[in-house]
């Protein structure tokens, strides 16, 4: 029996209009959805609030256990999810399985926090025991895009869940069955008690409700910087925490030390990976200019080699572009950026939602493919002199969220990523990582710093409470 079945997708729990889920190779329609309302967003905060505080208080091996089934189960059932990613995302096989493969470790590393929150005891002029320990916030607001919606989610769901609270998860509703419902089955099938998990698919409203309702005092958002900024704003009017994961512009540096034999799959993977739908996508490619002649003509022979198609019904480097929106933008910004002088040394056109690689040189930060983060299998390449000129060029950036620098000396690279402020840094690779164990967030404009990864979840979503114990009554003068 298959784990998503679209004939039970229409939720009586929720009111708004019908969506239908649609697979951007073909514009076949897989299912219909019901799309959430601001009403529901209410409503499964109010259950999610009530069913918290017992999960709360569930041994922590029985929330480990949960959490190790989740785990399991995103492997016992990848054939079936693989195959949602890829024709509901877009995505090619290889993506839709790092997907899989990360939102099992997601589990397995949450399933270990479940044990972690402990505390401190403290000193105290008083003769008590004092001592700090660490609180789930109840319940967490969780907002996720479409470009890797399993990943998206599944990082600060499982955690959050992992360290008693409940979730709201509001999906991007193009990506609403593996970024929202595949984990409302895979958690019901492990076991997670009913109401701890809410799947709201929708749009701004809903977004905007989730964020406003006093009963979610977290808000954990991944999407654009724009939208990353309303969020932060309605947040703090509201007084409570939103975790930011942003946009990004992130530059790959190539040192004149560099292998470019080597150089230039990474080069590709970095732009052209999941059609350059990445938060870290390399959107600028600086190279010394002894190589850039030679890497231009090599970067733009890679893309002209690079199979694009519908992934699901073929064997393609590249799949489609979401949608006809993110079409738009990305042609739009390609024709601005040769109409400024930019040279197209590949790619530079489409069939329906299919867009070529591309490679652009010539650029400046008058460029705008160059300037603004794309979103798209769009590759900038500019020439710098110096060291110095690298830096400086890799950090005249608004956002701040990866930084690949590839050198023959790899504590030249170390010590050239110390001048360029970025969340993550990767030496003799690309911009493109990402790993379950490890920190993940940008700075600037890419958001409010690393909030996935092991201390970074117990910062997240959990408080801080301090607790007094005395043997007897304390006395006072009055």
């Amino acid at each position: 029996m298959p784990l998503l079945d679209p004939k039970t997708w229409q939720s009586s729990s929720l009111s708004g209009e019908e969506y239908a889920v649609t697979e951007p190779a073909t514009g076949d329609t897989l299912g219909t959805v019901t799309l959430a309302t601001a009403e529901d967003v209410g409503t499964a905060a109010q259950a999610a609030r009530a069913a918290h505080s017992e999960w709360a208080r569930v041994p922590h091996f029985v929330r480990a256990g949960v959490l190790r089934k989740a785990g399991d189960l995103f492997a016992a059932h990848a054939e079936e999810l693989r195959e949602w990613i890829v024709r509901e995302s877009g995505s090619i096989p290889g993506k839709a399985d790092f997907e899989l493969h990360v939102a099992a470790q997601e589990c397995y590393e949450a399933a270990a926090l479940a044990s972690r929150p402990a505390g401190q005891v403290l000193p105290s002029e008083a003769p008590r025991l004092s001592y700090t320990r660490r609180v789930p916030v109840g319940v967490v607001g969780v907002i996720s895009p479409f470009n890797a919606p399993l990943i998206l989610s599944i990082r600060s769901v499982a955690p959050a869940l992992a360290l008693g609270n409940a979730v709201v998860l509001k999906p991007d509703p193009r990506t609403a069955v593996c970024g929202g419902l595949s984990l409302a089955a895979v958690f019901a099938e492990a076991g997670l008690p009913e109401g701890l998990l809410h799947i709201l698919p929708g749009g701004p409203e809903a977004g905007q409700a989730l964020v406003a309702d006093p009963r979610v005092p977290v808000i954990s958002f991944t999407g654009s910087t724009a939208a990353g900024r309303a969020v932060g704003e309605a947040a703090g009017r509201h007084l409570k925490r939103a975790h930011l994961e942003l946009g990004g512009n992130s530059a790959l540096i190539v040192l004149e030390d560099a292998d470019i034999d080597a150089v230039i799959s990474t080069a590709a993977w970095g732009s052209f990976f999941h059609q350059g739908q990445i938060c870290m996508t390399t959107g600028r490619h600086l190279v010394h200019q002894s190589l850039y002649a030679e890497y231009v003509e090599r970067l733009a022979a890679k893309a002209d080699s690079l199979a694009v198609g519908d992934p699901h019904r073929a064997q393609v480097h590249l799949g489609p572009l979401i949608d006809a929106g993110q079409l738009g933008k990305v042609h739009g910004l390609v024709e601005a950026s040769t109409s400024r002088g930019a040279k197209l040394a590949a790619g530079g056109t489409h069939e329906e939602l299919f867009y070529r690689p591309t490679v652009l040189a010539g650029v400046d930060e008058q460029t705008p493919a160059y300037a603004e983060e794309v979103f798209g299998p769009v590759a900038p390449v500019r020439a710098f002199s110096t060291a110095d000129e690298a830096a400086a060029l890799a950090a005249a950036s608004s956002y701040g969220l990866s930084l690949g620098i590839v050198t023959g000396d790899a504590a030249r690279g170390l010590d050239l990523a110390e001048r360029i402020p970025t969340g993550i840094v990767h030496i003799n690779d690309q911009t493109v990582n990402d790993e379950a164990v490890a920190p993940f967030g940008g700075i600037a404009a890419s958001g409010t710093g690393a909030r996935f990864g092991g201390e970074a979840n117990l910062e997240a979503f959990t408080d801080v409470r301090w607790t007094t114990v005395r043997g007897d009554v304390a006395a006072y003068p009055f």
